[in-house]
């Protein structure tokens, strides 16, 4: 039995879209991260950085594996099934694995960034405001580039570089598009791309996780 312990964020949202796409069955377990669930010691056990999501593998080989960091978990799951969305050797498994660190070392943590002092901040910070809009604007360049020049972020092939863009693009469209309508301007590749994974079945499935006490 696999058990996601997440939240309805970006990065709580990646995972089970690529567990939708891979069939898997699982379990949720949301941790309410507005009410500090993610700071619980049942919790903290699984995932020491006390952030969501976090993994537990019932059935890996060797016994019960958790697993916190959604970049780690995608492409655990990815290797255990296969290769699915993730080449098991070659150049199309470096340039997916290129791409997926790139979301979580550069996309997202400045959108978050972004999102928090120009959308949630009820203290705005100017010079935060214009040194992460300044940033992320780079960032959507370097995306729409290199989805101009091929179909998926890793080549051809859909992959778990572009599971973990996604979330994040779909924030940057939607709870940041008026910070960011400069940035995303003209930028046709980002909107091919986005309209492909919203077309996905287990994508919509996947971005549609909630807690039974939402909505």
């Amino acid at each position: 039995m696999l058990v996601l312990h997440t939240w309805t964020t970006p990065n709580g949202k990646k995972v089970p879209i690529l567990m939708e796409e891979l069939g898997l069955a699982y379990e949720l377990h949301f941790v309410d991260i507005a009410k500090g669930e993610q700071f619980d010691p049942s919790f903290l056990a699984i995932s020491p950085n006390n952030k969501i999501p976090a993994l537990v593998d019932h059935g890996a080989e060797g016994g019960p594996l958790s697993i916190f960091e959604s970049g780690a978990i995608l492409e655990y799951l990815a290797d255990k099934h296969g290769g699915a969305f993730l080449a098991p050797s070659g150049h199309a498994r470096w340039k997916t694995l290129e791409w997926l660190y790139w979301q979580v070392g550069s996309l997202g943590p400045m959108l978050g960034q972004l999102g928090f002092f120009a959308v949630r901040s009820t203290d705005k910070a100017p010079l935060a405001i214009e040194r992460f809009t300044e940033e992320a604007g780079r960032l959507l360049g370097v995306l729409d580039r290199r989805l101009c020049e091929t179909r998926y972020l890793a080549g051809d092939d859909y992959t778990i570089a572009d599971i973990a863009c996604y979330p994040w693009m779909v924030g940057a469209t939607t709870l940041m598009k008026d910070v960011l309508a400069e940035a995303l301007a003209g930028k046709d590749g980002i909107v091919r791309w986005m309209a492909d994974l919203a077309a996905r079945p287990a994508v919509q499935r996947g971005m549609a996780i909630k807690p039974p006490a939402i909505g």
